[in-house]
């Protein structure tokens, strides 16, 4: 490696999973914290569990929500989409 032009190398990265350190990898940061990992995560524990992060569900249930598209931005009534044939 070329000196000076890389950052500086953590080769015990601690991997914090709601407050317990979970594992320990290489990085540029000496701590890392996580949301999900693969201890937690659906795909490989198997378990029927919903992950959500930052509320993005609901926000998007809210923004979509009943007359979303009924009015436009005017106040008008919008038209459906054409379709082709």
């Amino acid at each position: 490696m070329k000196p000076d032009i890389h950052p500086k190398y953590y080769p015990e990265c601690k991997v914090n999973f709601r407050g317990a350190v979970v594992m320990t990898v290489g990085a540029t940061v000496p701590e890392l914290n996580v949301e999900v990992w693969s201890g937690s995560h659906p795909f490989y524990t198997g378990q029927k569990t919903f992950v959500d992060t930052a509320g993005r569900v609901e926000r998007f249930q809210r923004k979509f929500a009943g007359g979303y598209f009924a009015k436009g931005k005017d106040g008008a009534e919008a038209k459906a989409p054409e379709t082709k044939k």
